[in-house]
């Protein structure tokens, strides 16, 4: 069974993480080689999409940042959970202007697959 709050924690550690060196790490320590991201807006695959695609949320949103909303869940090698991208410092997303929530598939301990839905966006953004 997948701890599902670790792996949220590591997800969302992961997009906060706006050095690239570090987040290259985190990236190898908890996504499989062959992991895919898709959303809406986006998607990559393997290390070097997911880093490039984060870095490119990074560089729209430079004084956002990702906060859990709720408690991750799941089941198996399953994992739930939503998110807030907002202003630092922001409260478990109370004032993230965009939302979402992610279902990850986890193998071995490690991210294999994450599917995204924007919950909410603003105009524009």
């Amino acid at each position: 069974m997948t701890d599902a709050e670790t792996v949220a924690y590591r997800y969302i550690e992961l997009w906060n993480e706006t050095a690239a060196d570090r987040r290259r790490s985190i990236l190898a320590s908890n996504w499989t080689n062959d992991a895919t991201y898709v959303d809406p807006l986006m998607s990559g695959e393997g290390h070097a999409g997911i880093d490039a695609l984060i870095a490119g949320v990074q560089q729209r949103f430079p004084e956002f940042h990702f906060t859990l909303i709720g408690q991750p869940n799941g089941y198996g090698d399953h994992v739930r959970f939503s998110w807030g991208l907002g202003p630092k410092g922001a409260d478990k997303g109370a004032d993230s202007p965009i939302k979402g929530t992610d279902f990850a598939t986890v193998q071995n301990g490690k991210i294999r697959s994450v599917t995204g839905f924007l919950d909410q966006v603003p105009q524009g953004a």
